[in-house]
């Protein structure tokens, strides 16, 4: 029977307190990562939607600038992540009528000594809520769905991608 190896949290010293991880020796790589999530809605809301009708405005494109702010903010929100300096962030988004959703990816870049995988989950997240504060007018009973990482590269670990993903990271979206 082979014995396993004792799993070692990286933000907690040797009495369990808190601690942000010294990255200071690790090597600067580029490192990317891509989140996704979805919130589905009513069919009223997402036909509002994608018409232009919502009356707080241009729902997708505020919730793309929104998504793109949270994921620069991610270390003010999460306490332990180091900020970064980000080289690229995009929020792309593709509506599904017949599942009544819209879909989000964020990816984030750096060329730096950590990842960018909570920077993109925080994208997805902000983009997601913020298209439910813009609708929930029309649809309070919207529900955002299935927040995961998709896709993550660079660094120690090496690549990642979800069990789900067809190892391609963009949505299949049209340019708005």
């Amino acid at each position: 029977m082979e014995k396993k190896e004792k799993v070692q949290f990286t933000h907690f010293d040797e009495q369990g307190n808190a601690w942000m991880v010294d990255v200071g020796a690790k090597a600067d790589t580029v490192r990317e990562a891509a989140a996704r999530g979805s919130i589905h809605m009513s069919r009223e809301c997402l036909e509002m939607v994608t018409a232009g009708k919502i009356k707080k405005g241009d729902v997708l494109g505020i919730a793309r600038i929104a998504g793109i702010m949270g994921a620069k903010k991610t270390s003010d929100l999460i306490p332990l992540c180091h900020p970064l300096p980000l080289t690229k962030l995009t929020v792309e988004f593709a509506v599904d009528q017949e599942k009544q959703e819209i879909s989000a990816i964020c990816t984030a870049k750096t060329m730096g000594k950590t990842g960018v995988e909570m920077e993109a989950l925080t994208g997805v997240s902000a983009a997601l809520l913020t298209i439910y504060d813009m609708c929930k007018a029309v649809d309070r009973g919207m529900e955002i769905r299935e927040i995961y990482l998709v896709h993550k590269s660079g660094g120690k670990s090496g690549e990642f991608f979800h069990s789900g993903s067809d190892k391609k990271i963009p949505l299949n979206t049209e340019k708005r």
